[in-house]
């Protein structure tokens, strides 16, 4: 039994509760969580995808388009080189097979090491209320992509824009049996104001976010 398990099995124990979570009581919870109503919403009267580019440039991330997915390459191209930044780097195996060689860009489809300038990955969804992105962490989906590289490139299909957070989750529900390792939300380029209330980016992560919405 792992640390882990070991320390789950006690908290049920200690409330009760049967050692593993039976077929019916995850059908109950499901339930549950399908019925609990919502708690009170602002006004949300605009369109999902503006709304999305608006907040993600109030974070202090940076936006682009692209016609379709096979456009990408040439999209992180030009923003790569409107910003003088380096062109080499690693990406979601999902987008192994775009022609970056065409774009004049050097990507491999791994796992970001710590040395790569440029990370580029997909997203789970994204968040139109505040701008922010949701990953998911997999065999596929490396988090090191998002977290390591001092330039974070995220590509977003438009139809996978979605108005909250409380949708993300529905979402997360509806499409997978069970929770990933880590559920991670980005909203803009790392950031602290700790020491003096000074801002300073890049603390514990990359110092630019670009985000590429693919018009699919």
């Amino acid at each position: 039994m792992s640390a882990r398990d070991n320390i789950l099995l006690r908290i049920r124990e200690a409330n009760g509760r049967e050692a593993v979570t039976g077929e019916s009581q995850r059908s109950a919870i499901l339930a549950r969580l399908e019925a609990h109503s919502r708690g009170p919403l602002p006004s949300m009267d605009w369109e999902p995808v503006q709304r999305f580019k608006e907040r993600c440039v109030a974070m202090m991330s940076t936006v682009g388009e692209a016609g379709s997915l096979s456009d990408v390459p040439r999209a992180v191209a030009a923003y790569l080189q409107e910003k003088n930044l380096p062109t080499g780097g690693a990406c979601w195996p999902e987008f192994a097979e775009l022609d970056w060689a065409g774009a004049g860009l050097t990507i491999e489809s791994r796992p970001s090491h710590g040395n790569d300038k440029l990370g580029i990955s997909g997203a789970y969804c994204a968040l139109a209320e505040n701008g922010t992105l949701m990953l998911l962490s997999g065999e596929n989906t490396h988090a090191t992509t998002s977290l390591l590289p001092e330039n974070h490139v995220a590509i977003v299909s438009a139809s996978r824009i979605v108005a909250t957070m409380e949708d993300g989750w529905d979402l997360l529900r509806r499409e997978h049996r069970g929770l990933p390792r880590q559920v991670n939300f980005v909203s803009g380029p790392s950031r602290t104001a700790d020491i003096e209330m000074t801002l300073v980016l890049g603390a514990h992560g990359p110092f630019r976010v670009h985000v590429i919405i693919v018009r699919d």
